[in-house]
């Protein structure tokens, strides 16, 4: 959520900057016009409520003869009040649509563009697999190694649903694993969080009400499940207001996630690239209302999930999302990607973004500063990992001649000593 009285004493730099995320200069316009009607309309009924009030004080002192006449004017009042408060309500619910509507400010660093065909890429590391045999897909991987149930649990749970087995779910835990410690020797808190919240946390993510139709919900609960622990750990400490000496405060959520991929029909739904159901762990920053410190803690994510798919040993980019990609909460976006030798291009692992205090104004997250100061805490995430997505890239890139798979320097500890894993393994 942003500053409405920063919109109405910067109108023109607000319309510049959301129009480069396509957000249209006249809706900013109407939000402008309803904050002014609806404070109008406020002034207007306090109005009749002090004038109602002094009536209604003024009765035990008047005459039998002034009575009827200050009751009646009472009365009269009293219903104009009652229609204003009626309009004012309609005009606040219109207001806060507008204002949970409204996209954050993106980075003048931001690349402008409509969509994700103008995301820049800032690096590629690591140089891509080089075999001496005709490579498998994840799919024949899975099936000559006996590590999935995929047409079974199809059967029982629907489509974009995986059961994986033996060492490949051995594998997805050791990845999360070896990325929990390294978050943790970063300094970050590790929790595991519920799949499963209120309304009003999708809100102050930022989900609703831009994404409902990606989100799964229980009715007879009146609960929905989550895609991210982000989504928890942002509401986690709403309402709260901390010393600047408690920032940053640093999470690693862990938690199951679910997401219904409404849009993604016939878009990378073969084996485990878009499932229904998922693990992640997240990173998650509180920090300063400070762009330079949740700026360094943006480049900070970044390095530590670049970290992570070097100790992957996996090729990847960086790419920083233009503004019509980044969606309304991000400030500043880099994804990064992995390579898929079957696919031939690099997919994504990671998204790292800077939502500065667009969130926490939804939390009504605050610190008190060392000045004496109340401000809106920063936030930021990025994916620590996320599983069964990272696999793909991972057995494609490390497959062997034998169909085995050859396990990182890094990883290894996690599984047990194993280099390699698969049925030919030694």
């Amino acid at each position: 959520m942003l500053d409405i009285k920063f919109i109405t004493d910067n109108t023109q730099w607000v319309k510049d900057s959301l129009a480069r995320k396509g957000f249209p200069a006249e809706k900013v316009d109407e939000l402008i016009q309803t904050f002014y009607a609806m404070n109008k309309l406020k002034t207007s009924s306090q109005a009749l409520a002090e004038e109602k009030n002094k009536l209604s004080s003024s009765i035990k002192s008047a005459s039998p003869e002034e009575k009827p006449a200050i009751i009646a004017k009472s009365k009269e009042i009293g219903e104009q009040f009652k229609i204003e408060q009626e309009k004012l309500l309609e005009l606040e619910a219109q207001f806060n649509d507008m204002m949970l509507r409204m996209p954050n400010y993106p980075s003048a660093e931001s690349p402008d563009g409509p969509d994700d065909t103008a995301n820049v890429v800032r690096r590629k590391v690591g140089e891509l697999p080089k075999f001496d045999f005709e490579p498998k897909d994840h799919i024949e991987l899975m099936e000559i190694n006996d590590w999935g149930e995929m047409e079974r649990i199809a059967k029982v749970s629907g489509s974009r649903t995986y059961a994986i087995k033996n060492d490949l779910a051995q594998l997805e835990i050791a990845i999360h694993m070896m990325v929990m410690d390294k978050l943790r020797q970063n300094g970050f808190t590790l929790i595991t969080v519920p799949a499963i919240s209120k309304e009003k946390p999708l809100f102050n993510q930022g989900y609703l009400p831009f994404a409902r139709d990606e989100i799964y919900y229980m009715p007879a609960d009146d609960i929905y499940l989550s895609g991210t622990a982000e989504l928890i750990l942002n509401s986690l400490r709403a309402d709260e207001m901390l010393t600047e000496n408690e920032l940053p405060v640093l999470y690693a959520g862990f938690s199951p996630c679910f997401r219904r991929e409404a849009g993604a029909a016939g878009k990378d739904t073969r084996g485990l690239v878009r499932v229904h159901q998922f693990f992640k762990t997240e990173q998650f920053v509180i920090c300063k209302n400070d762009l330079a410190e949740s700026e360094k803690w943006h480049q900070n994510l970044l390095r530590i999930s670049e970290e992570i798919l070097h100790d992957l040993e996996l090729p990847y980019q960086v790419l920083e999302v233009c503004t019509g990609d980044m969606g309304a909460p991000k400030y500043r976006q880099y994804d990064l990607e992995a390579w898929v030798p079957s696919q031939n291009c690099y997919r994504e692992t990671h998204s790292c973004s800077n939502i500065t205090e667009w969130q926490a104004r939804r939390t009504n997250l605050r610190y008190r500063g060392n000045d004496g100061k109340v401000r809106f805490c920063h936030t930021l995430n990025n994916t620590g990992i996320a599983t069964p997505r990272a696999l793909v890239p991972f057995i494609e890139n490390h497959q062997q001649a034998d169909g085995t798979v050859r396990i990182p320097a890094k990883l290894q500890p996690y599984m047990g000593g194993k280099k390699f894993i698969g049925k030919n393994a030694k």
